[in-house]
């Protein structure tokens, strides 16, 4: 493996494993063993693009127009500050446990739906993936697609462990309390990164 791929895999891993509201989606969803494999496809593949993207120039075309980067800003900040809110909700709401065999599953289609939203919606994915990945893989000139394959590779990774090995933490989960436990931290992540977002940070 060349030092560019290495780069690229630890790199993208160390940025995608950062709490976010995607990875909660997956995690919550994987305990449930409920529509684990479209969910990682979707999330993995969505990176693959991004990454792509980025690896292929997107962004020098964000750095040319800041407004598209602050648009993505404020709503990304809105849309991650309502899904904190529903968050805090569920923590505040009837208590639910674990339902070991997956039944009272959501449909298919809105959940795909929801994925996409939370993975394209989200402006975290643009300044990390496209921005930031981007810009790092320039400096390895010829072999920038090294970096970008070994950032691919860590998503898949990422999301085929995240999604496949939630199971394994299912009795932790058989509680209510756990599942209060997970929408509170969930919800704080999701505001605070949505007030940083406001304030620019």
């Amino acid at each position: 493996m060349t030092q560019a791929f290495v780069s690229g895999f630890s790199l993208g891993l160390g940025l995608i494993m950062a709490i976010g509201a995607q990875n909660a989606f997956v995690l919550r969803h994987g305990l449930r063993r409920s529509h684990v494999l479209p969910l990682v496809v979707i999330c993995a593949g969505s990176d693959a693009l991004l990454i792509a993207a980025g690896v292929a120039g997107a962004s020098v075309l964000l750095d040319g127009a800041p407004w598209i980067a602050s648009l993505m800003r404020y709503a990304g900040a809105a849309f991650l500050m309502v899904y904190g809110l529903l968050a805090l909700r569920r923590a505040l709401g009837p208590a639910e446990a674990l339902d070991p065999d997956g039944q009272g599953a959501q449909r298919l289609w809105p959940v795909l739906a929801t994925c996409l939203m939370l993975t394209w919606a989200n402006p975290h994915v643009y300044l990390d993936t496209v921005l930031l990945l981007g810009s790092i893989s320039a400096q390895f000139g010829a072999e920038r697609w090294h970096f970008g394959a070994g950032a691919m590779l860590a998503s898949l990774c990422f999301f085929t462990a995240l999604g496949f090995g939630a199971r394994l933490m299912a009795p932790l989960f058989a509680r209510p309390a756990a599942w209060r436990a997970l929408d509170v931290a969930v919800a704080v992540t999701m505001l605070l990164i949505a007030l940083s977002l406001v304030l620019g940070a």
